[in-house]
């Protein structure tokens, strides 16, 4: 089943969360209360929606118990972030991430219900979406706009298996290139070598692949 987002907002940051998303094979809701942006973007996603994101009345007909999470990326003032923030989790989004100009506006948006920040300056749209969609990813970096390398907690059903066995590149369409353990990185391990259970494994796939990873283990 495809996860349902929606994303409040639509500046430059909003619109590169919503497209990746989308991209990412997720239903993507947007919603802005700019004509001109909602036009611009409504053929790119599953649905797009004109209102004011502080209203919860204006926002009631998104079913936020079904969505699987929200990105408040508003960005004409802190009230508009707090009200809209406000506004997801009195609907019932599970699963809201604010964006904040800087650490205050993000501990007044965290007090107030967002389950994450993000300060674009640091973190890339893209980056946030494919965070949000590859949960079983501690680290995600796009390599290009197909490809990205990422790292994970080894599966449980992968301890005490080789690499050898497990065929990762042909059951799973991914190449394991490192084990991380504490701080070191191993990148000339042994593919015959068990598995241990305290190991970080880096993966490099395609996009599309990686984004399914934690419903394939």
């Amino acid at each position: 089943m495809k996860k349902q987002y929606a994303v409040f907002g639509l500046g430059s940051f909003g619109r590169s969360v919503a497209l990746t998303l989308e991209s990412l094979g997720c239903d993507v809701i947007v919603v802005d209360k700019s004509y001109e942006k909602v036009q611009e973007i409504s053929d790119s996603v599953s649905y797009a929606m004109r209102a004011d994101v502080s209203d919860p009345e204006a926002l009631v007909s998104l079913g936020g118990k079904n969505l699987d999470g929200a990105v408040v990326a508003v960005s004409e003032s802190l009230e508009a972030s707090i009200m809209a923030t406000i506004a997801a989790k009195e609907i019932g989004i599970p699963y809201v991430l604010a964006k904040a100009r800087d650490e205050l506006q993000g501990m007044i948006l965290e007090k107030i219900g967002a389950d994450a920040i993000v300060y674009p300056e640091r973190d890339m749209g893209s980056r946030v979406a494919k965070s949000l969609v590859s949960t079983a990813f501690t680290d995600w970096i796009e390599l290009s706009a197909e490809y990205s390398m990422a790292e994970t907690v080894i599966p449980d059903k992968w301890v005490g298996k080789s690499l050898a066995d497990l065929k990762v590149r042909e059951r799973y369409g991914l190449n394991v290139v490192g084990i991380m353990r504490g701080e070191e990185v191993d990148v000339t391990f042994d593919p015959h070598e068990p598995l241990p259970s305290d190991c970080i494994i880096i993966v490099i796939g395609a996009n599309s692949v990686l984004s399914k990873f934690h419903s394939m283990k």
